[in-house]
């Protein structure tokens, strides 16, 4: 039986599905994770860097067969996971071997508090963090992204529009992408193109938005292409927040040398004012009468 030991407890997967043999070139531990609620059940994929970004899988609906095995879900892990994110998926509160029973949303999103808490924990060091989710997912990661200032961007698959209140991203704090197919019977591309135009954004913050043709809400047969265009998204982000950190690095450097200067210039400027006592003031000559 496994328990919930320090961070994280680590066992072999030996199970892996015959249609997603990409699994075994990943390190996919099973752990255990205490959640508000009880145990988690959840898989990570970690990256020994102790900068490398971090990215949280949250997944579909748990009343409709959501659950983190997901193929929606493997294939944003796998992606997340070949472009050298340490990433962690699990399963909300009642699915599979996690405990609890369906919230309809707060708890659900407390699940996913402490599953970042716990990725933080992990992965202290993160140079960048990311969240994703799909359909019913996407209304929990949005939530927990607009409560978490550290989540630097977010991936939405079928976000359920039509069904979900999505009018609390005022104003979005990230940059994101939004994705659904076409022929989605649930949700609506209009309603998703909706949605992606009354979020309100920043200054410096731009959603974008894709839609896969052909694909229905489960991505059935065009999760390839989901995660072709997920990865030139995440690819064009990464190569963007290194020039973007490789920037602030060379202006702090700036700021260090105007300080450096600065502090030469007021010790030249202390060496070369009089002393205290000096100059004028010394004993008075005058004649005594």
């Amino acid at each position: 039986r496994q328990m919930a030991a320090g961070p994280f407890i680590n066992v072999p997967q030996r199970r892996f599905s015959p249609n997603h043999e990409r699994d075994r070139e990943l390190l996919m531990p099973e752990l255990i994770i205490n959640g508000p609620g009880g145990r988690l059940e959840a898989r990570y994929h970690h990256e020994s860097n102790a900068d490398s970004p971090i990215a949280l899988i949250l997944h579909p609906h748990p009343q409709f067969g959501g659950t983190m095995n997901n193929q929606v879900v493997y294939s944003l892990y796998h992606t997340f996971a070949a472009r050298g994110f340490s990433v962690l998926r699990f399963n909300f509160r009642g699915v599979g071997r996690s405990q609890g029973v369906w919230d309809g949303g707060p708890g659900e999103l407390a699940d996913a508090a402490s599953a970042l808490d716990w990725l933080q924990l992990v992965k202290p060091d993160a140079k960048t963090c990311w969240i994703a989710g799909v359909s019913f997912g996407t209304w929990i990661a949005m939530q927990l992204l607009m409560r978490r200032p550290e989540v630097d961007g977010f991936i939405c698959v079928a976000p359920p529009s039509n069904l979900y209140d999505f009018s609390f991203l005022a104003p979005c704090p990230s940059s994101g992408l939004i994705v659904n197919g076409d022929m989605d019977r649930v949700v609506p591309t209009a309603s998703v193109v909706e949605m992606a135009a009354k979020v309100k954004v920043q200054k410096g913050i731009k959603i974008s938005h894709e839609v896969i043709a052909g694909a229905n809400h489960f991505f059935e047969n065009k999760t390839e292409e989901l995660g072709n265009i997920v990865g030139t998204y995440l690819d064009e982000r990464m190569v963007q927040f290194e020039l973007d950190r490789e920037r602030n690095k060379e202006r702090e450097r700036e700021r260090e040398r105007e300080r450096q200067r600065q502090r030469e210039l007021e010790r030249l400027e202390a060496q070369s004012a009089p002393s205290a006592g000096s100059g004028s003031g010394g004993d008075d000559d005058g004649d005594d009468e």
